[in-house]
């Protein structure tokens, strides 16, 4: 008996120990590390000072005015003998007009890219460098419907913005808008890409191509004709408009994409003027209302409403009702982006159009004409 009870308390004892032990061991275990995951190559950059370092020295200040004669002639122009009688003042009303804005270098050798709405009022443009320099310039050439222009300063081994790709651009990519908003000149904002393919109907007139990207960096008034540039500094677009109740920034801002700039400024610096390509087609965004009021089956793209006979889609083999899904391989899903992609080619290119016509897919080789009236 006594053996016995000698063993069960060395075997209570020993549990008691490797009990002890145990507790010791896990109040030592040390937590899991928390584990860094990456959603995609490269992570957010927060430090925007390399983009801004390589963007800003080429975004300009343009100050645009009427000379005395330019606004004589508007004043003529534009008579109204009732003014006397609502208190407008014959020196007011002929008074030149004035305004700010600004401009990317496009080219080491003085081309700079503005907006259209900044130059067409004006015939008189003083240029004002980053580096504080400042030259008159002249208009090369503008494009309303696109609200693009061209002017040049006398000037050599300027620093010109590098290009980027707009293709490229994805929503939810950080962008930075360079201007000069309220005359602060070298004004630098971030955001994100919000969106792309808008089109808010802000530039007049049935030919307007618009299709912007979309972005929340703060814009204001003298932004017009600035950079929005991307994380490496390189130009994806030309702000140009913003959505406001106020006249000031609310919340979202658009600019034209770089790939549309380019095509159309150096159509306006080598012609002085954009030679557009004509599909010749009035067109709609495909919806279930489209799609009812055609009688057709829904399909998603550019639905072709009406046909010039002897408009390039038409001499191609397209008829009305077919629905275009691609170009050059590029998805087409709105108006929007079928006039960006159409703006983009050149007058005499063959482009590749894939289409739906009564539920079949199927291809054209459209070539595109230059627009009459251009």
């Amino acid at each position: 008996m006594l053996i016995a009870g000698a063993a069960g308390g060395l075997v209570t004892v020993g549990a008691s120990k490797m009990l002890d032990n145990s507790s010791k061991v896990s109040a030592f275990v040390p937590a899991p590390s928390s584990k860094q995951v990456n959603f995609g190559d490269t992570p957010a950059p927060f430090d925007f000072t390399k983009a801004a370092d390589r963007s800003m020295p080429a975004v300009v200040h343009i100050k645009a005015s009427e000379s005395k004669e330019t606004a004589a002639q508007r004043q003529r122009q534009e008579y109204n003998p009732f003014r006397y009688f609502f208190g407008d003042s014959y020196d007011d009303y002929a008074q030149p007009r004035s305004g700010t804005g600004s401009g990317v270098i496009y080219s080491s050798d003085g081309y700079i890219v503005t907006n259209n709405h900044v130059v067409d009022f004006a015939d008189e443009f003083i240029v004002t460098l980053h580096d504080n320099r400042e030259f008159k310039a002249r208009i090369i050439g503008t494009d309303p419907n696109s609200d693009m222009a061209v002017i040049k300063i006398d000037a050599n081994n300027l620093p010109a913005i590098e290009i980027g790709n707009s293709d490229d651009v994805k929503v939810g990519e950080w962008a930075l808008a360079v201007g000069n908003p309220f005359d602060l000149t070298s004004t630098v904002t971030a955001g994100i890409i919000s969106a792309k393919g808008r089109d808010i109907k802000i530039i007049k007139g049935g030919r307007a191509i618009e299709s912007f990207i979309q972005t929340d960096a703060a814009v204001n008034p003298g932004n017009s004709g600035g950079a929005l540039v991307d994380v490496n500094g390189k130009l994806i677009g030309i702000n140009s408009a913003i959505a406001t109740p106020t006249g000031t920034f609310a919340g979202y801002s658009f600019a034209i994409p770089v790939n549309l700039v380019k095509r159309i400024c150096d159509d306006l610096i080598t012609y002085g003027e954009y030679k557009r390509p004509y599909l010749g087609a009035d067109i709609a965004t495909m919806d279930t209302e489209v799609a009812d009021a055609l009688e057709i089956d829904f399909t998603p793209g550019v639905a072709l409403v009406k046909l010039d006979p002897q408009g390039s889609a038409a001499v191609a083999g397209l008829r009305e009702k077919d629905i275009i899904t691609k170009i050059n391989g590029k998805t087409v899903t709105g108006t929007p982006e079928l006039r960006e992609y159409i703006g983009r080619s050149k007058v005499g290119e063959t482009i590749t159009v894939v289409y739906n016509r009564n539920g079949q897919e199927k291809e054209a080789s459209v070539r595109l004409k230059k627009r009459a009236d251009n």
